[in-house]
């Protein structure tokens, strides 16, 4: 079965949530892991979209803590697919938070999933090929090849030698 190229923008998944004091820590801010928790459900919900067959989170990397979201704020979380191998998919996600009463909206988090699609034996599938339209796709589309390298190097999976693209970045090739 052939499997055809679709597009970064039909994988975009829009998320929001209110935070609510059971999702608060000590401090009125939003706990980390309840976050993860639903960028892990944005990011499933947006690799699931990709590759039209059911999808296991692989990898989580990446994850920075810009800044807090409050207790009574609304939490917005964009995540798209920014490149597909043969089964597999990386994800990238924003997440936005937002001073509700003031009208303020705000950077807070940034990170990259990866997930695997299966079949229905539980084993891995073919993915369709992605095809970035924007400028900013085409630059989380290449760099997802040097992430996924190092992703792979991290977890014991590849040389470094191996990784061609990264060694790219540091080596003069000429």
């Amino acid at each position: 079965m052939e499997v055809k190229s679709k597009k970064a923008s039909e994988s975009l998944i829009q998320m929001t949530e209110l935070v609510l004091p059971n999702d608060t820590n000590v401090f009125g801010n939003l706990m980390g892991g309840r976050l993860m928790y639903w960028m892990d459900i944005a990011a499933a919900l947006s690799a699931q979209k990709h590759a039209n067959a059911p999808v296991v989170t692989a990898s989580v990397d990446n994850i920075s803590f810009e800044a807090p979201i409050k207790l009574g704020n609304a939490v917005y979380i964009h995540a798209k697919v920014t490149r597909a191998f043969t089964s597999s998919m990386e994800v990238h996600m924003e997440v936005w938070g937002e001073d509700l009463k003031n009208q303020h909206k705000y950077k807070s988090n940034e990170a990259y999933y990866t997930f695997v699609a299966l079949n229905a034996e539980g084993k891995a599938a073919p993915v369709p090929q992605l095809t970035p339209e924007t400028e900013k796709e085409q630059r989380l589309y290449e760099g997802a090849i040097r992430r996924r390298q190092l992703r792979l190097i991290l977890g014991g999976k590849m040389k470094p030698n191996d990784a061609a693209e990264l060694k790219a970045l540091f080596v003069n090739q000429s």
